[in-house]
């Protein structure tokens, strides 16, 4: 399982209530409700639209150099899990 830039844009990019999310250990972008879904049955919440701006400081078009530290930062702690 790797986070990466390009799932943290995806995120950014999405709507104000998606979540990043490891689903049998592939990312996955999903909306409010989305984790009710079958196909989203135990998902690990990784980090929220919302969360990750405020990591940033809101900055809407960060940096890849910003995304790849916040990305470092989330497979460390998911590892940490055990996800």
């Amino acid at each position: 399982m790797t986070i990466s830039i390009q799932d943290l844009r995806r995120l950014l990019d999405a709507g104000p209530d998606a979540t990043l999310v490891l689903v049998e250990g592939r990312t996955k972008i999903i909306t409010a409700g989305g984790a009710d879904t079958d196909a989203n049955r135990g998902a690990l919440e990784i980090i929220s639209r919302a969360a990750l701006l405020d990591q940033m400081s809101g900055a809407t078009a960060p940096s890849d150099a910003e995304l790849s530290a916040q990305a470092n930062a989330l497979e460390t702690a998911v590892t940490e899990l055990g996800g």
